[in-house]
């Protein structure tokens, strides 16, 4: 047994030494990324075109709305109109043709109806829109099976399509031809948005990608939850077909943020070398509601904090009854845009310019594998270190059932193998960081079964009892004390931060085409770590902690308690990840946040997490009670790892951030110090006194 942890203690030294060589080794991985990050600083404002026509639809004279808007928005830097895949219901609203069912077709002509048929009738405007739009209607219902035949009125050239109206406006063609030539005339880039309704057919898609290489387009966006070309895939390999003409033609894609990855983006950004740009859309309803300063500070934080570089505009008209007129959104999207302190504005300080955006630039040298082997190396270490810290003498066999487990899911999936290591790392850090710190405050009052000072004549405790009090240290040393471990314990936190930038450097993740999964375990474990360790291994034995905390009556103060606690746990859940929601007082307060510092601080670090570590050293080096506070800077700990969690966000920002919120962190722990020897001092004076007047008090009764 002596034997087996002698061997085990040079184990953990052995892993310490892993740790600090991968976290090394991540280094040139993360400076990799850093250089990357500066390869895309054109961002692009896109208006949805359908929106557009939709919004003139309501007006007297739509084509001429149209025109007359088109220079505002060139003018207020939109650059690029999203035209999507035409319908005819979208021709009818731009007045290409009109559409009757067999009824109001013969109604039209002034013949009874009097067959047994339920047909479209299409009457195009005039000769040049027949000329653009009829091979068009004729190839889409071809395609479909519908048979399609000629017809005329009062000169008007038309088509009869057989099969019921309400079935041909739901069939895709190809983007309006017409509508194209207009905008590509009028100087907009063009933003195809492509749907996967369609049949795959690479000769039909070659050709129409051609059209819009000619028309300068560069990226397309896709609609509905699919790429072109997922559904036939199987059968086809229409992917990599889709993949090969889209780099034949030199085109890329759009990724859009905050909805679920449509089917087939991953594989189609692989094929395209990840010529993929993150596309931010503001809904209807933003656009309608928003102030244009909330806009623009929007946009501010994704162009900067996301590494978006397309904005999507939507701007669908809405009936108003208190204005009694259909309304729409377009002059506030034009003040927001073109304000002093607007979306142009502010992009120009950032450093990025209006034009076509372009993919990140990452290139993997050939000495980043072996370093990645490290940093694997250094991870099972670190998750090593931390299941030994709960289960003394286990180094040995934990770490080679790491390595065997590891190379088995590398085998299986290696993504899942960088993201469970990333986990177990990034988990690791902060809980250690903890333990650390509470070992030394333990060191520093309990001691190692030795009284505080070494006073000879203090009693021994018995396994049942808990000293609750020490008062050996004075307050400027405990202060020193206080910020050496509350600087150290975040430096080893830190710590883990290069294994999930080392660990998680491939362009998916950058573009949120795969997400780090298990950010909920991260929220979570640490905090149940550090208290598990509270509670059962600052005593005697873990056992005698055990046993004192079960022998505890459960009193209804305690159920209160603990229903608090879980109210708070499922509200901390409820704010972490993407999917939290902010109120608009919190919402007035980061944009505070943001406009002071350049760059917001997370809240929970810097006002709540940080300040009451900081405090709770301080206070715990003399009352035992205060260890708890432990428990809450395990939140702040963990969320520094957590905020690089966020790969999507630059290096530069998420380090600003963490050390913005520790350094404000610990100028209001101060204050909180501060306060509380003040506090500590009236009543040091004043307790006496009251004790005095109350036992005077008793004696006079």
């Amino acid at each position: 047994m002596h034997n087996w942890q002698h061997w085990n203690r040079k184990a953990n030294v052995v892993l310490c030494v892993l740790v600090i060589l991968g976290l090394i080794a991540a280094l040139p991985i993360g400076a990799v990324r850093w250089k990357m990050e500066k390869t895309s600083d054109n961002v692009q404002m896109v208006f949805d075109y359908r929106d557009l026509v939709q919004i003139a639809a309501y007006k007297s004279h739509p084509k001429q709305f149209v025109k007359d808007q088109l220079p505002k928005m060139k003018d207020a830097g939109i650059t690029a109109m999203a035209v999507f895949e035409s319908s005819l219901q979208e021709l009818s609203w731009a007045g290409r043709l009109s559409l009757y069912n067999s009824t109001t077709a013969y109604e039209l002509q002034g013949k009874p109806h009097t067959v047994d048929e339920n047909y479209t009738y299409v009457l195009f405007a005039d000769e040049a829109d027949e000329n653009a739009i009829r091979p068009v209607l004729e190839d889409t219902f071809k395609q479909w099976g519908i048979v399609t035949s000629r017809w005329s009125f009062e000169g008007h050239g038309g088509l009869i399509l057989e099969t019921p109206l309400e079935d041909a406006i739901l069939k895709p063609m190809v983007p309006d031809p017409i509508a194209l030539n207009e905008l590509h005339a009028a100087g907009f880039t063009i933003v195809p948005r492509l749907s996967d309704r369609v049949p795959f057919d690479a000769a039909s898609v070659d050709a129409m990608l051609r059209s819009f290489q000619e028309m300068g387009v560069s990226r397309i966006l896709f609609e509905g939850d699919a790429v072109k070309g997922f559904a036939d895939n199987a059968e086809l390999k229409s992917l990599s077909q889709f993949g090969e003409l889209l780099n034949k033609h030199g085109i890329g894609i759009a990724a859009i943020e905050n909805s679920k990855p449509q089917k087939g983006m991953n594989t189609l950004g692989y094929l395209t070398d990840y010529n993929v740009v993150r596309l931010y859309s503001l809904s209807d309803n933003d656009s309608a509601s928003m102030k244009p300063e909330e806009i623009a500070d929007r946009f501010q934080l994704a162009a900067k904090d996301r590494s978006i570089r397309m904005f999507y505009l939507n701007g669908a008209p809405s009936s108003s009854p208190v204005k009694s007129a259909i309304t729409d959104p377009l002059e506030n999207l034009y003040n927001a845009m073109q304000d002093k302190n607007g979306v142009l504005a502010k992009m120009d300080k950032l450093g990025f310019e209006v034009g076509q955006p372009q993919p990140f630039k990452y290139e993997s040298p050939s000495w980043v594998k072996p370093l990645k082997a490290i940093v694997v190396l250094g991870a099972i270490a670190f998750i090593t270190l931390l299941i030994s810290a709960f289960v003394p003498g286990v180094a040995i066999p934990v770490f080679v059932l790491g390595l065997v487990g590891s190379a088995g899911l590398y085998v299986l999936s290696k993504p899942i193998l960088e993201q469970a290591l990333a986990l177990g790392a990034s988990i690791s850090a902060p809980t250690l960081a903890l333990i650390w710190a509470i070992r030394r405050v333990r060191a520093h009052t309990v001691g190692n079964r030795r009284p505080i000072g070494g006073a000879a004549d203090q009693p021994r405790l018995s396994a049942d009892q808990v000293r609750w009090f020490f008062p050996g240290l004075g307050a400027g040393r405990r202060l020193l004390m206080a910020i050496t471990i509350f600087a150290s314990t975040a430096v080893i936190s830190m710590s883990g931060i290069p294994f999930i930038v080392g660990l998680l450097n491939n362009m998916t993740y950058k573009l949120v085409l795969e997400q780090f999964r298990g950010v909920s375990l991260l929220h979570l474990a640490p905090i149940a770590l550090v208290a598990l360790y509270l509670f059962l291994y600052t005593g005697e034995s873990v056992f005698g902690n055990l046993r004192r905390l079960l022998k505890m009556q459960i009193t209804v103060l305690w159920v209160a308690v603990a229903g608090v606690l879980g109210v708070m746990a499922l509200y901390y859940l409820s704010r972490t990840g993407n999917a939290g929601q902010a109120s608009s007082m919190e919402l007035v307060f980061r944009n505070v946040l943001e406009s002071t510092f350049g760059v917001r601080p997370r809240t929970k670090e810097f006002l709540l997490s940080h300040p009451l570590f900081f405090f709770g050293i301080f206070v715990a080096l003399r009352y035992r009670a205060a260890w708890v506070l432990f428990i809450v800077g395990s939140i702040g700990q963990l969320s520094m790892v957590d905020t690089f969690a966020h790969i999507h966000t630059p290096l530069p920002i998420s380090l600003i951030r963490d050390l913005l919120g520790l350094v404000l962190g610990a100028l209001i722990g101060l204050v909180m110090i501060g306060v509380w020897q003040i506090g500590e001092g009236v009543w040091k004076r004043w307790a006496p006194r009251v004790a005095q007047m109350k036992q005077g008090f008793k004696s006079g009764v």
